[in-house]
């Protein structure tokens, strides 16, 4: 349920909406139960998922601030919400793989899970009507999505971000298998100066997360391939990160309790 006296819509996404700030150029980002797979053809829901993604990328965010990686989050608002940055979102999604997996399989006929002899960097242009294609760096700069220096800020933090994430959800019997990372610019006017931030979310819609054990997979794949267990699996993530009594806890009424068993 939204709150009364919300302020203005500004974008309705797939899994999230984003609502004009309380605080000049700040957003409000609401987590949704909607889930989408194969560019929208499949839809449905993940009851709760809101609720999980919130804070599961809140968490996230806040520890990659403390080394050092620029997001656009500020704070938590509530259970569905967190206030962030406003910034201008760079059209393209950065996707960086440890173990082959969706798309790559499918594309170059390599068995799922196969081992990479490193991770890869891959590229996708953000663009729903076009099937978001994936492109190169040439593109990138050609196209003028990013200038060369801004393009070697987003590969370095994304090898930081892969380096540290990979290590923390190890410590939760977790494989990061590959993930989608989205950034943006913050423009200081008066002192001329652009930042690149990490924007969006990281959540187990936007992470492969198998366990370390079994390889049972913990994120939107369940939904993607009919697997069920979908919010299970999600509410497992959580509690494995030490996130899932608090959630019980902080409820305020965005979301069912029954939701969160």
């Amino acid at each position: 349920m939204l709150q009364k006296n919300r302020k203005k819509p500004i974008y309705e996404g797939k899994a999230k909406c984003l609502y004009e700030g309380p605080e000049p150029d700040t957003l409000i980002q609401h987590f949704k139960d909607s889930a989408t797979a194969f560019n929208n053809e499949k839809k449905g829901t993940i009851s709760g998922k809101g609720v999980i993604n919130n804070r599961i990328s809140e968490y996230l965010m806040t520890q990659l601030e403390d080394i050092g990686i620029p997001t656009h989050f500020i704070r938590g608002l509530n259970m569905r919400e967190q206030l962030v940055r406003h910034v201008d979102i760079i059209p393209v999604e950065v996707v960086m793989r440890n173990l082959a997996a969706g798309s790559m399989c499918k594309r170059l006929g390599i068995a799922e899970g196969a081992s990479l002899y490193s991770p890869i960097i891959e590229f996708y242009y953000k663009d729903d009507s076009l099937g978001d294609p994936m492109i190169t760096e040439d593109h990138i700069i050609n196209f003028g999505w990013m200038a060369p220096e801004e393009l070697e800020i987003v590969k370095n933090q994304t090898y930081r971000i892969n380096d540290f994430l990979s290590g923390l959800f190890a410590g939760a019997r977790l494989k990061l298998v590959d993930f989608k990372l989205e950034f943006g610019r913050i423009i200081f006017e008066e002192e001329e100066v652009v930042q690149i931030v990490l924007a969006d979310e990281i959540s187990p819609d936007t992470c492969r997360l198998w366990d370390m054990d079994t390889n049972e997979k913990m994120d939107k794949d369940r939904f993607r391939q009919d697997l069920g267990g979908e919010a299970e699996a999600y509410q497992e993530v959580a509690r494995r990160l030490g996130l899932l009594a608090k959630i019980k806890e902080e409820g305020d009424g965005e979301s069912n309790v029954e939701e969160i068993k």
